[in-house]
Parts: C-alpha cells; sequence; structure tokens
C-alpha cells in the first residue's frame, strides 16, 4: 500500500513492533521515521496527513520490518549518539551505551585535575578494546576543553587497539567524520603496542560465557561475541590487561576500566595486587558499580597471607 500519510506510516510501524514484543515500539518507530524521511516532531505535528512519498514510505517499511526482528535500532540507522557525537556503528561493533559515559567522564576528570605523566611532552592515551572508537575519540574531543587550556592545544596522543580489523575500519571512519586525529593498531590487547602511556583505558568483554545466550535478542543475535564474552567467570580480559599494563604505563599514569554491577571489587583486588594506588570505583546513573580505576606506582606487590 502506498500513498498513506506520515501518521498512518507511523502508526502502522509502532503497531508492528509492538506486536512483535519491541521494547519501546512507538520511539523506535518514531526514530526510523526521522531518520527514513527526515521530518521532525514539529513538522509531523503541524501535517500529519502529508502523504509520504512512495521510496519513503517502501523504505520505513523496509525499516519496521527490520526492527520487529530485534535487529538494532542502530544497525538500522548506522549511528549511535554518546557523548553528544555522532557515531557511526554496524554489526562488527559494540553498539555505544550510555553506561558506558561514566568511564569517558571519570578520565576527563583525571585529565583536568590529575597531574599526568607526559611522554615525550604529550600525554599519551590508549584504548584497548577499542570496537567504534567511542570511547578514545570522546576523550581526545573534549580533552583540551577539560584540561582547561585557553589559547593552546591540549597536547594529547591518542591509540586505540583492537583484535578486529573490521571494528578498527569503524573506528577510523569516525575519527576521520570528527576530524581527531588517532591511530587505530590491530592486536590482541597489548601485542602490537609500542612505548608508554599516560592514561589506558578498557571497556574489555565482561558478561560470563554462561550467561550470553540469556540476554536480549538486540545484544545476543546482532552484538559481535567477541565484544561480549569475558570467558568462563567474566574476569578474563581484567586479568590480562591489568597483569601487562605495568610495561606499559608511566610511574603515575592511570588503568581505568568499565566493569560489570558486580564485577569491581574483584577487578580492584587484580589491580591492588599489581601494583595500583588510590583504586577508587565509581557507581553509574543507576546507582551500579561501573568504573574502576587506580594509579599506577611502578611496583608490584607481593602477596600476602601466605
Amino acid at each position: 500500500m502506498s500513498g498513506q500519510s506520515i501518521r498512518e506510516a507511523y502508526d502502522s510501524g509502532r503497531k508492528c513492533l509492538e506486536d512483535a514484543g519491541v521494547p519501546e515500539a512507538g520511539l523506535d518507530a518514531w526514530y526510523l521515521l526521522e531518520h527514513v524521511t527526515g521530518i521532525g516532531r514539529a513538522a509531523f505535528y503541524a501535517d500529519p496527513g502529508r502523504t509520504l512519498a512512495p521510496p519513503q514510505d517502501e523504505a520505513y517499511r523496509r525499516a519496521i520490518e527490520r526492527r520487529s526482528r530485534r535487529i538494532p535500532l542502530q544497525h538500522i540507522t548506522g549511528t549511535q549518539e554518546f557523548m553528544g557525537l555522532s557515531f557511526r556503528v554496524s554489526k562488527d561493533v559494540l553498539i555505544p551505551r550510555q553506561d558506558t559515559e561514566t568511564l569517558v567522564e571519570e578520565a576527563l576528570g583525571i585529565v583536568k585535575e590529575e597531574s599526568l605523566p607526559e611522554v615525550n611532552g604529550k600525554t599519551r592515551i590508549l584504548d584497548l578494546c577499542a570496537g567504534s572508537g567511542c570511547i578514545l575519540l570522546s576523550v581526545l574531543h573534549y580533552a583540551g576543553k577539560e584540561s582547561g587550556r585557553k589559547t593552546e592545544p591540549f597536547p594529547a596522543e591518542g591509540t586505540g587497539a583492537d583484535i578486529s580489523e573490521r571494528a578498527l575500519a569503524v573506528a577510523e571512519e569516525n575519527a576521520e567524520a570528527l576530524g581527531i586525529d588517532a591511530e587505530f593498531i590491530q592486536g590482541d590487547l597489548f601485542e602490537n603496542i609500542q612505548g608508554k602511556f599516560s592514561l589506558i583505558l578498557s571497556n574489555p568483554p565482561y558478561i560470563k560465557s554462561s550467561e550470553i545466550e540469556k540476554l536480549q535478542d538486540e545484544v545476543r543475535l546482532y552484538d559481535p561475541r567477541e565484544a561480549l564474552d569475558g570467558r568462563e567467570d567474566g574476569l578474563y580480559f581484567y586479568r590480562r590487561i591489568t597483569e601487562e599494563s605495568g610495561a606499559y604505563l608511566e610511574p603515575g599514569g592511570y588503568l581505568i576500566f568499565e566493569t560489570g554491577y558486580d564485577q569491581a571489587e574483584a577487578v580492584s583486588g587484580m589491580m591492588k595486587a599489581a601494583g595500583y594506588d588510590r583504586i577508587r570505583v565509581k557507581k553509574d546513573l543507576a546507582g551500579l558499580d561501573r568504573v574502576v580505576c587506580g594509579v599506577y606506582s611502578g611496583r608490584e606487590r607481593p602477596e600476602t597471607g601466605r
């Protein structure tokens, strides 16, 4: 059926998504209508009887059909907002989530308030498991503003690493679109990383392998499994990064992790054993433990009680 109005298209799209059990069906139906037509809410309410052009009508029907199969909204629109910036996303990267903004905010607070060690006159930042690049690029975008420098650029150098070449291709596109100079390196964590850094950031895979099949369809079926699977206890990548990070951090540098809501205590213990001081946990907007960070002392602490 062609020639339906934008109101009719929206109503039918919302009902289709409701029937498919899609959460927030009305909101997603609206976002898809806006994405396909470019019509804002003011124009929609001013002229709801406006007829959709046949190509737009067909594109909207296709988009609704894809969302009804629980394909993530962001995979259909191709974008996700994060920290007030627009990032391209695809099936090759984890969709940026609001919870992860807590990690970026913590990193920016450290840039502003702390005296980070510099490497060759620059604050070197490494993002492990970089995915879309949203963490690294957001920090680089806002770091100059947070540092309090008024007239001179903030001397930062950013590197993102990921095991997936396809993910890094998306990150490179995002860096170019945002006009941010960053280096992206393919490898298994520190595999191909050179030199030392002032700040290491990571939102590693942290879902227990046994829990992945219990996740909502949008995540279980469409997010890359390698970006989710933290192995048997969900802590595999925290262990590896914490154990290896001392070789890549300047003394006085920070390691900052995003964690699952029930992992902060375990990750804090790992960091303490690896020679980190001033370890702290930051909660997200829901009041759940979300970020663990600490300062590298340059020394590994012997285990006690044995």
